[in-house]
């Protein structure tokens, strides 16, 4: 697994007198994606290979102390409103309970959301409500149980069905849905998936393909973008644009056969909403990523275990911030994936 260079102190001159995680676009990173680790229990092949990939030895992962302080400077120093625990897969976390609570316990209080495969979300859901959490994502990207086994290499479909049923029952609302289509691999499943997310009350989200896969082979020409996915939906549904203001959130939103329930699109690669992210990332092992598709970091960690201070340690989060990009360049000459896959990023 490729780590990418840490970056260097920015140049913060210009930079306003502002505690917030601002940057030079006018952007304020105010949602923090939290990967809890890089393992999973499945073995997606757009994501890893069959064999897994070399996990972070445990010395390198943030332990919970040290996790749930760089979570609390996030929220009481930096502005962050919004925590989604990611991976790998969260759920294969130790104590995770525990890291939410600890979560739920800051002042003020964010939001709190996760992203999981769903396999062992089942017996955990009304744990993690109890804990704090107030949303779940779910990755789904097939209801055929043959196909779901060769997409993640595991005979767990019937798990994720029951980890959905589980976290609606414990009150998680919305419980999202997200789907990624490959072109003669499952995207004939657009209209299947969206009636089975409207017969249940879940919230679907398809999610173009990105470049973010170990094996660097990504191909453009196997994605399959948000204007096939619309059409296909139209061919079935009625589609009425979400007249709300979208602000940073990733998803363009349409209301089904004129609602209440909707369906989302992030497409990162053929629409981006760069000029309005609001995201930062810390990876497990305890880097901050100001892009999902950096190839550099700024290392938390070091400074955590020598030492710093809350406010040293937000200040050079800051400087994170202030360097990150305009956008993430998938669209211009040259660019080149992340060395880290995105199940060592944290979605």
């Amino acid at each position: 697994m490729g780590i990418p260079v840490l970056r260097g102190t920015p140049d913060t001159s210009t930079r306003p007198d502002s505690p917030l995680l601002v940057d030079r676009f006018g952007r304020v990173a105010t949602d923090l994606r939290v990967s809890l680790t890089d393992r999973c229990n499945l073995r997606c092949t757009y994501c890893m290979p069959a064999e897994g990939l070399d996990w972070l030895p445990k010395p390198e992962l943030l332990s919970d102390a040290e996790l749930t302080r760089l979570i609390g400077i996030a929220v009481t120093r930096l502005g962050v409103t919004n925590i989604r625990f990611t991976g790998g897969e969260p759920l294969l976390r130790p104590n995770l309970e525990d890291v939410i609570a600890a979560t739920a316990a800051l002042e003020p209080r964010p939001r709190i959301s996760m992203t999981t495969n769903g396999v062992s979300l089942a017996r955990r859901a009304e744990g993690l409500v109890r804990a704090g959490l107030d949303r779940v994502n779910v990755s789904l990207d097939s209801l055929d149980r043959v196909r779901f086994r060769e997409l993640t290499r595991r005979d767990r479909l019937e798990h994720v069905f029951e980890g959905l049923a589980a976290a609606r029952a414990a009150g998680l609302d919305p419980v999202k849905v997200n789907s990624v289509l490959m072109r003669g691999v499952n995207d004939d499943e657009a209209v299947p998936l969206l009636r089975f997310a409207l017969e249940h009350g879940y919230q679907l989200r398809f999610i173009e393909q990105m470049p973010l896969d170990p094996q660097h082979g990504w191909n453009r020409d196997e994605m399959v973008t948000a204007e096939e996915i619309l059409a296909t939906l139209r061919a079935e549904f009625e589609l009425t644009p979400v007249p709300d203001e979208r602000g940073g959130a990733p998803a363009e939103r349409w209301l089904v056969d004129g609602g209440p329930a909707v369906v989302g699109v992030i497409a990162s690669v053929t629409r981006p909403f760069c000029a309005a992210c609001d995201r930062t990332r810390l990876t497990a092992d305890g880097q901050v990523r100001n892009c999902l598709f950096s190839r550099s970091e700024t290392d938390l960690r070091a400074l955590l275990r020598a030492g710093a201070s809350d406010e040293e340690i937000a200040e050079r989060w800051r400087g994170d911030s202030w360097a990150k990009a305009a956008g993430h360049g998938i669209n211009e000459a040259g660019f080149f994936q992340p060395d880290r896959p995105m199940s060592a990023i944290g979605g």
